[in-house]
């Protein structure tokens, strides 16, 4: 993944994170959304454990975010309070199913990917994210989506760029862009 900006590379991992969120909770009937509103909720104060609070964080419109809500209230992972001081505020809390829920989302896949990165001494934040992703999409058995110079498919014969993988020729122009063929080395 060289000549990718810093980024770039928090994208890549955001996508690739929310890719696996999103088979892992489908199961449930969960969009990643879901887990990231409850986790907002169970790491927020009593001032901001409000729809308002849901929406100004997420910067999501009110609609959507009244929609998470009911699918999450309705599935029992959250509960309603009224406020003791002010009867038009609604605080949101997280029920025992939703604090169970969440703690069943700490995945290996991403503690692999965090102990990779703490298990080096890295010259730059690039460098450390290209681990981290690396990591990740060996965990999530993903494809790499890497540039062709950086793959471990990538030959050079005669002076000339060959894909090993395909058999065919790599344009020089192209030696530094991303492939949907790339093999990371091992």
């Amino acid at each position: 993944m060289q000549n990718l900006s810093t980024f770039k590379l928090i994208e890549r991992i955001s996508t690739l994170i929310r890719a696996e969120e999103r088979k892992k909770y489908a199961a449930l009937g969960l969009q990643p959304v879901h887990i990231q509103v409850l986790d907002y909720l169970s790491a927020c104060n009593s001032y901001s454990n409000t729809a308002v609070g849901v929406t100004e964080y997420f910067g999501l419109t009110k609609g959507t975010v009244s929609q998470t809500l009911q699918v999450l209230e309705r599935k029992g992972y959250i509960e309603k309070h009224i406020d003791d001081e002010d009867a038009r505020v609604t605080h949101l809390m997280l029920s025992k199913s939703g604090h169970l829920l969440l703690e069943n989302t700490n995945d290996d896949i991403f503690n692999q990917a965090q102990q990779a990165v703490l298990s080096k001494q890295y010259d730059n934040l690039d460098d450390a994210l290209r681990m981290t992703l690396s990591t990740l999409q060996q965990s999530c058995d993903t494809k790499s989506f890497g540039s062709c110079d950086s793959c471990v498919n990538f030959n050079v014969e005669e002076n000339h760029y060959i894909c090993i993988e395909t058999g065919l020729p790599v344009w020089q122009i192209e030696t530094h862009k991303i492939c949907r063929e790339h093999r990371l080395a091992a």
